[in-house]
């Protein structure tokens, strides 16, 4: 951090006060993201399949397509479960079904971004349980059968995760499953409980045409950091980070304390102000680059979910992909170049050849999904945007390789391993689910995407 001497308010110079805001930006901006999606999120009557509110689940009841437009880069290869938790009051218990032959995972993050905790097939198992999700308060006692679960932040964002197939089938299957994963309020658990109609409040202001990241961008100074002040009461920073909390404090950003940028006088006010705008440019700049690593072209993120101080990482993730997994639950790769080094378009054809035995080596399942420039799924004739490597009756070539074929054109016979492409720039995105070691190491390569002359309609 920029900002590491700690100077007392009397003395702080333009500069300083400058660095201070710079690195209140970049810390605290995941906090600040967390709340107004949360607002967004829990600012609905009722729970639906992309909103709920407070402490009630929403439940994704089929694979979004090309009109889904609320969500950027969507998955196609599982149903998402979410919902955001309030425990100021008091703990909420979650409680699992059995859920066996799929794989699933429930990701639980603070209001930081970070994930303190993952529930599923990798880490529990496929049994039922009931999992008492506490705050940072302490908690002496629980009911028999009941779990703890200690939460750093009273505002907590579960993120799961269940396989299907996309079939209406299946989706007749999932849907009971989804249905029983219930949370309950600790004083409520062991009889019948129903969330009361007054559970929601509608909350005044809220912007629910714009997403929480362009409506931070509109923000200034003074508003931003008076809301990280206040949403630092109830949502600690974890110890770690006490010394970038004591050097904020110079300009008098502190957990619970109102903050007045007016308070600094106009010079260190207009110097905070610039550092602000600072911040914001950094992580704008900072949000377009890959911090992992590159193979062959795709671009793996780096470890995501835990962070520890590294604020800069923590951010950029927080604007790229909010409510990330960890990797070893999903791990994630983004291609938007050919093996040339140009990029992808749909005016060319593509092929994405497996070896035979190379596969993405998972303990679950993969996918490849594209994207159009907007981070959308591509309308098309046989309503594909995802081929996932279990699912698909993919074919194999004679010597038992797999080759994917990546155009805006039809393959004919070969339309099972066909993921149609826009007209055109384009990007695609590989998933691996539960990664074996090789993966997540980076032993195994994907293989690089290989361009063709352009794509014309193909009969045969």
């Amino acid at each position: 951090m920029a900002s590491e001497i700690i100077i007392s308010s009397n003395r702080l110079s333009e500069q300083n006060a400058h660095d201070c805001a710079l690195d209140a930006y970049i810390f605290g901006y995941p906090l600040v993201l967390a709340d107004f999606i949360r607002q967004i999120f829990t600012n609905t009557p009722g729970p639906g399949e992309l909103a709920a509110p407070i402490n009630q689940f929403a439940h994704m009841r089929a694979f979004p397509d090309d009109t889904t437009i609320s969500i950027a880069r969507p998955s196609a290869d599982a149903l998402q479960t979410s919902a955001f938790l309030d425990l100021s009051r008091e703990p909420m218990v979650l409680s699992v079904p059995e859920i066996r032959r799929r794989y699933y995972f429930m990701e639980m993050l603070d209001a930081w971004t970070n994930v303190f905790a993952c529930l599923g097939t990798r880490t529990t198992g496929y049994g039922a349980a009931a999992y008492a999700i506490v705050g940072p308060r302490s908690l002496d006692t629980l009911p028999d059968g009941v779990s703890m679960i200690q939460a750093p932040t009273n505002l907590v964002w579960l993120m799961g995760r269940i396989q299907s197939s996309g079939s209406p089938e299946d989706y007749a299957t999932l849907h009971p499953i989804q249905d029983e994963f219930r949370l309950t309020p600790l004083s409520a658990w062991g009889r019948t409980y129903a969330p009361p109609e007054s559970l929601h409040i509608p909350i005044k202001n809220v912007n629910l045409r714009t997403s929480a990241s362009e409506q931070i961008a509109n923000l200034g100074a003074g508003v931003f950091f008076k809301r990280l002040s206040n949403l630092m009461k109830d949502n600690p920073p974890a110890s770690q980070d006490r010394d970038v909390i004591r050097s904020l404090s110079a300009i008098g950003i502190e957990p619970g304390r109102a903050f007045d940028i007016t308070s600094l006088g106009p010079a260190l006010a207009a110097a905070v102000e610039r550092g602000f705008a600072a911040g914001h440019a950094k992580l704008s700049s900072e949000a377009k680059k890959n911090r992992g690593r590159t193979v062959n072209g795709w671009e793996f993120s780096k470890d995501m979910g835990r962070y520890g101080t590294d604020y800069l990482h923590r951010a950029t993730t927080a604007v790229t992909r909010p409510g990330v997994s960890l990797s070893e639950d999903a791990l994630c790769a983004r291609a938007c170049k050919d093996a040339d080094g140009a990029p992808l378009h749909g005016e060319n054809r593509y092929e994405i050849h497996f070896p035979k035995g190379q596969l993405p080596p998972v303990s679950a399942y993969w996918s490849i999904s594209m994207y159009n420039s907007r981070q959308f799924f591509v309308n098309n004739p046989i309503n594909r945007f995802t081929i996932i490597g279990d699912r698909e009756k993919l074919l194999l070539n004679d010597d038992g390789s797999l080759t994917l074929y990546i155009q805006a054109t039809p393959r004919a016979k070969w339309e099972p391993n066909w993921l149609p492409a826009p007209k055109d720039t384009f990007h695609l995105c590989m998933r691996l689910y539960w990664p074996k070691q090789d993966a997540l190491d980076g032993n195994w390569k994907p293989p690089q995407i290989q361009r063709f002359p352009a794509a014309t309609a193909e009969v045969a």
